[in-house]
Parts: structure tokens; sequence; C-alpha cells
């Protein structure tokens, strides 16, 4: 299921509508997504129980479908006036023209689907009445009443885009593929810095529970709004580089300055060299030149360099500031902006010195991928190879079919690399171990980076450390002979190199390897695949010379 391209184009906090035939799951997969995107949930047919108290048989022997279709109106109009969240509609309530284009302004709709069979075991388990699928004087619904409302409305519920196939299913399974699908997600396990400043001694709700949104939308000309949605407070120190200042800092400052946040923009140099404490050292002084406060806000807007830098500056001015990012690369985008994890880089490796600081959002918007050389976004498809070995096979098989094939598909490759790693980090957010999966390719594709003195890009590193660390889960039996050359072709398919070039001192990269930050008690542990869609931890490797070889 892809979302249409318009619907990405919508405000970050948009509502979600679940829309289908009775039995479809709307309530029950609704649940779900709301608690996983920390929304509110509606059900339409509960609110009108509610408002008019009674129940909707009721209301159908006192005002008939009619009566009824009038208060589901009413009631639409008032829950699509909300800023977000997701609402189940009951099965009809689309029918009329004027509600469709309502909701169809408001956010956008997916359509539930099951058999007639399954449909009809799921309503006769529940006892929930349905007026329409009832007989006079009968209890529970009749095979021939659902089969004829289905025949009546099949146009319909065709007639939209956003389908999805709900038998066989559960509703965490179907709440999950809607979240890729509408590119939304609400990562939990880490406090952001607002969240943490409002505690208060009474214990209060905070407007926003713990952790942060992430949104694919339009970020640039919706991130004015986003933050002010998010109660952020001015004034915005906007950090990017000298490259994607040319091509998209006017419009976040207009989208800033257009909702009333003061904004001074901060430009540093592009690339890994920028990565560094002197840098770190100029941001601060321009936050203090800036006026930023405890309660002010730091937008990173660039790649993973400009993201990891700002991150970390905002962790360390006055002990914590709020920060958004904005990932304007592949790379950012699929991995580097997501986790929290922020930092710079020493002479002797890359990252040694950062912070866990988690970000209010992550505003992601894949326009931004037009201006990038191919160069980069070849580089950038390295870590959603690695996202698919860890935990999606189709993703991976979707990428070993080549570059023409991944062109024309960013808008569901994105969001599932993505969801991969959110999964993981959500599940371990400090990195206590699990999380250390999303290392694979990086123990080798560090040191390989580093001493090609960073002439080798990120992306181009790891895929040449995937495929050696590969190698050597084959060398120590975690994983049978031809993975290695499964993820080499697939790799190779991308334009990725796949061997570390003759001219590295392998004695540099295996010294690089020593200061690694992933080490423990001075051994260098690895991150290892057993399978495509399984990635193992905590592997102590005695022979890694000859994988460099």
């Amino acid at each position: 299921m892809n979302v249409k391209p318009a619907e990405r184009n919508r405000s970050f906090f948009d509502l979600i509508y679940l829309y289908g035939p009775p039995g479809s799951g709307k309530s029950s997969v609704g649940k779900v997504l709301a608690e996983n995107l920390a929304v509110p949930f509606v059900d339409l047919d509960q609110r009108i129980e509610d408002q008019a108290g009674m129940s909707i048989p009721e209301i159908f022997d006192m005002q008939g479908e009619p009566g009824f279709r009038q208060l589901e109106k009413t009631a639409l109009q008032e829950v699509s006036k909300m800023d977000w969240g997701v609402i189940a509609l009951g099965g009809g309530a689309l029918l009329d023209s004027d509600c469709r284009t309502l909701v169809e302004t408001a956010g956008p709709i997916f359509c539930l689907s099951a058999s007639e069979q399954a449909l009809l075991e799921r309503l006769g388990s529940t006892s929930i009445e349905r007026p329409l699928l009832i007989e006079s004087g009968g209890k529970t619904p009749k095979y021939a009443r659902l089969v004829d409302l289905l025949a009546k409305r099949s146009q319909h519920y065709a007639s939209f885009t956003n389908r999805i196939e709900t038998e066989g299913k559960s509703p965490e399974q179907i709440a999950w593929e809607l979240q890729i699908g509408v590119g939304a997600f609400h990562v939990r396990g880490m406090i952001t810095q607002s969240s943490a400043s409002k505690k208060d001694a009474g214990g209060s709700a905070r407007p926003f529970p713990p952790g942060y949104d992430v949104r694919i939308a339009s970020a640039l000309d919706g991130m004015g709004e986003a933050l002010r949605r998010r109660g952020l407070s001015g004034p915005v120190a906007l950090v990017t580089d000298q490259n994607v200042a040319e091509f998209y800092l006017a419009r976040a400052v207009k989208s800033l300055q257009e909702v009333g946040y003061s904004t001074r923009s901060i430009i540093i140099p592009p690339g890994e060299s920028s990565k560094t404490m002197s840098t770190v050292s100029y941001l601060w002084q321009e936050f203090l030149e800036t006026g930023l406060e405890r309660k002010s806000t730091v937008v990173a807007l660039g790649g993973g360099v400009v993201g990891d830098l700002s991150g970390f500056a905002a962790a360390t001015y006055m002990r914590g500031v709020p920060w958004v990012n904005v990932p304007t690369s592949l790379l950012a985008i699929s991995d580097a902006s997501l986790g929290g994890k922020t930092g710079a880089d020493l002479p002797e490796g890359k990252n040694l010195v950062g912070a866990f600081h988690a970000p209010e959002m992550v505003l992601t918007d894949p326009s931004t991928l037009k201006t990038l050389p191919q160069a980069e976004l070849r580089s950038g498809m390295a870590e959603v190879i690695k996202a698919g070995i860890i935990g999606d096979p189709d993703l991976f098989n979707s990428c070993a079919r080549g570059w023409s094939a991944i062109e024309t598909d960013w808008v569901e490759i994105i969001p599932r690399a993505m969801a991969v790693k959110i999964r993981v980090i959500e599940a371990d957010p400090y990195e206590g171990g699990l999380r250390a999966a999303l290392n694979f390719g990086h123990t080798i594709g560090h040191a390989v980076e580093k001493t090609s003195n960073y002439q080798l890009r990120h992306g181009e590193a790891v895929a040449i450390g995937m495929v050696a660390e590969a190698r050597l889960a084959e060398q120590v039996g975690l994983a049978q002979d031809g993975l290695a050359d499964e993820i080499k072709n697939a790799c190779d398919l991308l334009g990725l190199p796949v061997e570390i070039p003759e001219n590295l001192s392998r004695s540099s990269i295996l010294e690089a390897m020593q200061v690694d930050k992933k080490r423990s008690d001075a051994i260098v542990r690895f991150a290892l695949p057993s399978k495509i869609g399984e990635v193992l931890t905590g592997i102590e490797v005695s022979d890694i010379e000859a994988i460099l070889q």
C-alpha cells in the first residue's frame, strides 16, 4: 500500500481517518494507531451516541436513517476541527459528498477491507448492533444483508486510493502498516528536553507525552506551524551548511517567521571535516549571539553532520535546550536523524564525543532528495540496505532490484527504512544491547572512512563494511556461505563500493578499529548478520586481518 503523493503535502499533525465496511476493523485498528502516535482516538459512532444520549439502533428507531446521517454529519464536522487524531468512521459516513469533501481536506483516508466471510465472523463476535444489517426482529447480522450492503457500496469503497487489506492481520500489524503508509511515528523511550522541563511539583499532565514525533511531509513549508503546535519557544537558531542553505534556507526561514518566530541563521561549511569541537564551540557562541535561553529552540536543517553537530551543541548549551531535526539527505533521513545520538569527531575517530539528546521532532521532506547529487543518493542507500538486512527482508529485496526500481519508489522506501530503526531504538533507546544491531557495517566502515581521510563517503564506507562484516559472519559460522555475496551484489547494483581500496593501509584500518566507540573491555565487538532480516550483537572475532586483505 502506497499513499498517493498528494497526501505527503499535508500538515505534520493531520487527522487520520479510517473507513470501510462494518467489521473491517476501523475501531480496533484506530485505537492501536492512536496509541502508537500518541494522539487522541475518536470513534465517530460512539461520539454520536454520547451526544444523542442513546444508542445508534435507538436513533434509527426514532429518527430513521436520514436522522442518523444528519447527526453523523454534525459530529464529523466537529471532529474534523481537531488539530490531530485518529478518527474511525461509520461504514457509510462518506456516502454524502459534502462529508467526503470535508474529510479529504482534513487528512488522509485509509479504506480497510476484508472478505465477506471475515466481515460476518467479526460482526457475529461482537455485541455491537448494526441496524442496517439486522432484519426486523433479529439480533444478529444476516449474511444476505451484508452481501447486499457490500454490493451497493462496492464502487464507493473502491474509489478510495489508500486501501489496506485487514484479513489475517492483527490490529497491531495493520496499524504499523498504516504508519509506514502515512509516514508518521512517535518514538518512545527517550525524554525530550521540553517534556522534561514541563514537569512540575503537582505532576500536571504534559501537553505531549514523552518521546518525539517523526513525520514525512512537506517539512520546509510546514516547519513553523509544526514548531508552534508542539509548543516550542523562540528565538530559533537555524543551523545549516553552505550547500543546503543555497536551496532551502530561505523557505525554512520564511516558514518560521510567518508564525512569529525570531530566527537567526547559522551556516557552517559542509562535510565531515566540519564535524569538530571547534565547530561546536562556534555554534555555542552563535547561540549566545542569538539570545537562546533554556526554552529556546535549535533547528538542524541538513544532512547527518549538521544534525549531529546541532544536536550535540543543543545538548550541551545551558545543559540542554530543545532541538528539531529536519534532515535533507537520504543518509540523514533514513538513519542519522533518528535515535537522538549526537556528537562530533576527534582526530582519532568518528563520534568519539557525543550525547544522547532526543529531538522534539524529526520533520522529513523527501522533496529535498531532488537536489542531492547522485553520489550522495547512492551513499545514503547503504543505510537503507542496512535497515533491510537488520529487520526488513522485503526492503532489502527492493534494494536488490537495482537503482532504476529504487528511484521510482522513494515514498515507500524511506518510511520502511525509518520504521526498522524506530523499532530498534524504541526497544533499546540508550544502546544497552539490541540497538547495537544498527552498528552492522560500521565497525569496519568507520575505520575505512577515517583511513581514507574521509575521501570515501560515509555510505560508501558502510557498504564496504557490511560486505566485510558479512564475510566475518560466515567465517565464524553465524551465517551460511553466500550471505556476503548477496549483500555485495545488492550494493554493487546500486553503484556502491564493495571492496576496501588497495591504497588504504590495512594496519591503519585495524588501528582505527581499536579506538572505535563500540569497543568494550578493550575488545572490539561486532554486530553480524545471521541472515537477511536478523543481526546478532556483541560478537567477538579473533581473526579480522584476513577479512581486510
